[in-house]
């Protein structure tokens, strides 16, 4: 949630201050980022004004923090615990945020965000509906197509 919409490197950016203020110990010299729960715990203001959000997306990410925190644990650790269905119902979440969990939550091989930015400008500029369409020759690994394109994408950029 704190991808969409900006660059990679406002994301690094928002996800640093979120752990900056609300990570628990150090495990390992390593900070985990916070738990759901404790995400939804936070004051809207105090993660509005910590991390740097707009309103809009303070209210999704404490959302979508509240729907994960009262979500059973699935029993298999590579499971993801919320449906596609139960994400879109989320304020805020939209079918880019869904496909992007697909792609990168739930390690789906042949889900696509064909309307991602970075994506339409390493096919030359496409559109989203163009994207789509170059994809489906991709199937069933639409996803590992993806990353390709990601990282061609970064690495071109020098």
């Amino acid at each position: 949630m704190l991808g969409q919409q900006v660059s990679l490197a406002a994301g690094r950016t928002f996800a640093g201050r979120l752990v900056s203020g609300w990570a628990g110990p150090p495990i390992a010299g390593l900070h985990l980022f916070p738990t759901p729960g404790v995400v939804a715990g936070i004051p809207e203001d105090e993660l509005q004004a910590g991390v740097g959000l707009t309103h809009a997306r303070t209210r999704t990410l404490l959302a979508v923090a509240e729907a994960f925190a009262h979500v059973a644990t699935p029993a298999d650790p590579g499971a993801f615990p919320l449906t596609r269905e139960e994400l879109l119902a989320i304020p805020g979440i939209g079918p880019w945020s869904a496909d992007n969990l697909d792609v990168r939550a739930r390690l789906e091989p042949d889900a696509f965000t064909a309307g991602d930015l970075v994506l339409r400008r390493a096919l030359g500029g496409v559109t989203t509906r163009e994207a789509a369409r170059r994809a489906e020759a991709w199937r069933p690994y639409r996803s590992h197509a993806l990353f390709h394109l990601w990282n061609e994408e970064a690495y071109s950029k020098g």
